[in-house]
């Protein structure tokens, strides 16, 4: 899992956002209040010294200021100040920002002048402790955050482990809020999946117990009658019935088979070249009388550690449906490295059959070979699957099959 994907990374940036959010919205406002209210005190103040210094001005009285105000009138207003608009404006002279309110009555022109300095100090100390707030309150949402994800991913890290690692009872399941309810309805899931594939195992290995007895005995039969018939018109129905139930006994091996479960690794390797080569020497009878070629062409041998039942009902079956229903052209059956490729030149396959062939997994696939260990590709979507293996079907140019049994290259030697 990427740390983008991660829920509890997820949760500390929806935290951390939020807050940013609401720092800058409170800051916004902030903003507005102080200047607002620096505004106002300005205003206020300006008016209140010019109400004051006007009358003892006018009477010829001294006009002592505190530090940092000052009054002007008529021509001892400094040029820079003059030309204003009545009322109070920001003026920048050599650098230093002044606060004038100008204004005119009966005397003449006058400006009253106050410096910035302490209202910047003011401004100073009040956005120093609105950064402070902001990044306090970030490193709060964000260990919130934190805190948050830790309670919500920790439960849910905890039981993904459980469900990987196939531990029963799962945990959690006492909790009372939703997780205890996801926790109880995976355990009883589970469960229910659990029981149902014990019986299919169960149901599929005492079945194919059950077959073998009897096709022993038919095997049996079938044996003695081609030894002691001297009768061409017994000895063929003997052989035909052997082969038959030879074939349903290498059936019924695969199908316990893949009723276990798969530990490849522990398995020797098998040479799959070997079992290819044999595959298409036992089938070779099935194109006898027919316009068809039969042909190994060998390539790069492997080993791969597989079943040798499974991976001969692999790729027995797709060279036997090859054979029942190429009518004339050729069969082949090459190797490649990790690969067995099986082509034809017969009809090919149904688009109905093709379309359930490229969703493999979906289900059981129709096949029209179903006789004998050829159940179809149903069977072999299914051998592929236990395998680690993959089944690749493509439309040949010319006309006809190509299929390809990938072997990958974790259970493959060169």
């Amino acid at each position: 899992m990427r740390p983008s994907d991660s829920l509890r990374r997820r949760i500390v940036v929806i935290f951390v956002s939020f807050g940013i959010v609401l720092s800058v919205f409170f800051a916004m406002i902030a903003t507005v209040a102080v200047e607002g209210i620096e505004m106002h005190l300005v205003d206020n103040r300006l008016n209140e010294v010019a109400k004051w210094a006007l009358p003892r001005q006018a009477a010829g009285l001294a006009v002592d200021l505190p530090s940092g105000l000052r009054f002007h009138r008529g021509d001892a207003i400094p040029l820079s100040l003059r030309g204003l608009p009545e009322g109070v404006s920001d003026v920048d002279v050599d650098g230093v920002g002044l606060h004038v309110l100008s204004g005119v009555d009966a005397a003449g022109a006058y400006a009253v002048v106050d410096h910035e300095s302490d209202y910047e100090k003011v401004e100073l100390v009040v956005y120093s402790m609105f950064t402070v707030f902001f990044l306090g309150f970030l490193l709060l949402a964000a260990s919130l955050g934190s805190f948050v994800a830790r309670g919500v991913v920790n439960p849910i890290s905890e039981l993904a482990v459980a469900v990987a690692r196939g531990r029963s009872p799962l945990p959690l399941q006492e909790r009372k809020d939703e997780l205890g309810i996801l926790a109880r309805a995976l355990e009883a899931h589970t469960t229910e999946l659990r029981a149902f594939l014990d019986r299919e195992r169960f149901f599929t290995g005492d079945v194919s117990h059950e077959l073998r007895s009897p096709l022993t005995v038919i095997m049996g039969a079938a044996e003695i009658l081609m030894t002691n018939s001297t009768e061409e018109a017994t000895r063929a129905p003997a052989e035909r019935i052997y082969r038959a139930a030879h074939e349903a006994a290498e059936c019924i091996t695969v199908l316990l088979l893949l009723a276990r479960s798969p530990e490849l690794g522990r398995l020797p390797a098998v040479a799959v070249d070997v079992i290819a080569a044999r595959e298409v020497e036992r089938y070779r009878s099935l194109v006898d009388g027919k316009r068809v070629t039969l042909e190994y062409l060998g390539g790069p041998g492997f080993a791969a550690q597989v079943p040798a039942e499974l991976c001969a009902a692999a790729i027995g079956n797709l060279v036997r449906n090859a054979c029942q229903y190429t009518e004339q052209g050729s069969i082949t059956v090459a190797l490649a490295p990790g690969r067995v490729v099986v082509e034809d030149t017969g009809p090919g396959l149904p688009a109905a059959v093709r379309a359930n062939l490229a969703c493999a997994g979906a289900g059981a696939i129709p096949s029209r070979g179903s006789n004998g260990s050829g159940l179809g590709l149903s069977l072999v979507l299914r051998i592929c699957e236990y395998l680690g293996a993959s089944l690749r079907y493509e439309e040949r140019l010319a006309g006809g099959s190509r299929f390809t049994i990938d072997f990958g290259t974790d259970f493959t030697h060169s």
